[in-house]
This record gives structure tokens, C-alpha cells and sequence, in this order.
């Protein structure tokens, strides 16, 4: 699995983990940022953005994935990073492969299992999108318009759609396998033991992803966890507020680890 990266900065290892949906340009802002103090890694996990498509969306395979990616780059340990989808890929890293990971900072989702199918509207609007017949990007988003009533999410699901060789359209994302790996997209996170090192979970304030009920599962896996609240965003904290978010982390990464 040869994922795919986009690199800068110096300094110590920080691979950095988008949502579902997703690529490493959606936490570009942030990662620009964090590249100021450490060598950022900003990550395409399996079946999205620009890395391979597989059938397979299990956590232990992506956070398999996260250690074949630092060996071949000859990286003993590294930070993490994730959003979303992307935080229950670095929370399973930092549980099957607690040697290899320093911190840990986690934005808006707890390593527990959700319910509630949030994305059925977005797999519908997506399937929706005829793309042997697609003419030009807005017809996708008039598509989309009819399932999902924001504009910026449906922009955000529009960066996926790229144009090919002869002309057609495609998606980036492996769509099949992400919607029939949606239940375990959905899971939660399990280990025989916890995650010793610090983990840093960000909140949305408005958002309900992270929960006062779910505290008790984060700290059995992540007994040395701390949370802060994000005044007045959601689940895109990262983008509502990036400067704030940003800050956050780069202060929880700089402590010294070594202490």
C-alpha cells in the first residue's frame, strides 16, 4: 500500500490524517501551520484522494497502513494527527503500535462506535451523480443539491471529482467499498491494553461526535487523554477556526516529551 503524501516543514515526524470523504488537502491549512515547528506528512488514506483503492476499509488495515508508510520513509516514531474518520485511524495506530507513536491529537471523534448513519443523504447524492454522462462540475453539484442542502459540503464532496485522460469524469474515492465498509467506518476502537503516551482530544463546541457518555471508554484506551472545547464550531473545527485549532496543537506537540 503506497500511500500518498504531501510533505513539508523540518523537524520532528507528524503524519497528519483527514476524514471520511476526504484528503490531505483538507487539513492543508492546518498542516501549513503545524510545518512551521515539525516535518508534516500530510497523508491520503486508503480509498481516498491519490492513495491506492483497495477492498478493504478496516482500522487495523489503515493504521497498518500508517506503519508501512513511516517505514518506507525510516521513521521510528512520529506524532499523529486525525480528523473524524482519520482520528479513529491515529487512535488504532496508537493502540496496535504504541512504539512507534509519540503523541497523539485527535479532532472531534471518540473511539467509540456511532449509530446514527450520518452519510446515507451523501451516498445517495454521490451514486446520483451520473458520470458517463457528467458534462462539467456544475451539473454534479445541481446532482448533489437535490440530497445534501449545503453548499459547502457539497464542495467538499466535489473535490473528489477529477477529470481523466479521455475527457470523462471519475471520483477519487473508492465510493463501492467506502459505502460497504460504512459499518465499520462506524466502530469504535478496541486493544488489550491502553495507549500510555498523552493524547489531546479537540471538541467542537456544537458538535456531538465527542460526548460526556463516552468519556468513560476514551480514558480505558487513553488513561493519559485531556480534552478542550473549541468555542463556537462543529465538526470542521479545523476549518471554522484554524488559527485557534492550530495553536492547540502546536502547543500540545511542543511540550517536551521527554521530560
Amino acid at each position: 500500500m503506497k500511500l500518498y503524501s504531501r510533505t513539508q516543514g523540518q523537524g520532528i515526524n507528524l503524519l497528519s490524517v483527514h476524514g471520511l470523504f476526504g484528503s490531505q488537502e483538507n487539513l492543508g491549512a492546518i498542516n501549513r501551520r503545524l510545518a512551521e515547528s515539525f516535518y508534516v506528512h500530510g497523508v491520503d488514506v486508503r480509498n481516498h484522494g491519490r492513495s491506492p483503492h483497495q477492498t478493504s476499509m478496516q482500522y487495523s488495515d489503515m493504521a497498518a497502513d500508517l506503519i508501512e508508510y513511516m517505514d518506507e520513509q525510516g521513521i521510528e516514531q512520529a506524532h499523529l494527527l486525525g480528523h473524524s474518520m482519520g482520528g479513529k485511524v491515529v487512535m488504532e495506530t496508537a493502540l496496535q503500535y504504541p512504539d512507534r507513536v509519540n503523541r497523539v491529537a485527535v479532532l472531534d471523534i471518540a473511539p467509540v462506535t456511532y449509530t446514527v448513519r450520518r452519510h446515507d443523504d451523501v451516498f445517495a447524492g454521490l451514486k446520483a451523480v451520473n458520470l458517463n454522462t457528467l458534462e462539467k462540475r456544475s451539473d454534479a453539484d445541481a446532482v448533489l443539491a437535490n440530497y445534501i442542502s449545503e453548499a459547502a459540503i457539497r464542495q467538499f464532496l466535489l473535490k473528489n471529482l477529477f477529470k481523466k485522460a479521455d475527457g470523462g469524469f471519475g471520483w477519487r474515492m473508492n465510493l463501492e467499498t467506502i459505502e460497504q465498509s460504512y459499518q465499520s467506518i462506524l466502530s469504535g476502537q478496541q486493544a488489550g491494553k491502553p495507549f500510555p503516551g498523552e493524547v489531546l482530544f479537540l471538541k467542537g463546541s456544537d458538535s456531538d461526535y465527542i460526548l460526556p457518555e463516552h468519556r468513560s471508554e476514551v480514558l480505558k484506551l487513553f488513561p493519559g487523554a485531556s480534552l478542550r472545547s473549541i468555542h463556537g464550531t462543529g465538526h470542521w473545527l479545523h476549518a471554522e477556526k484554524p488559527d485557534l485549532v492550530a495553536n492547540a496543537l502546536i502547543r500540545f506537540f511542543n511540550r517536551d516529551h521527554y521530560e
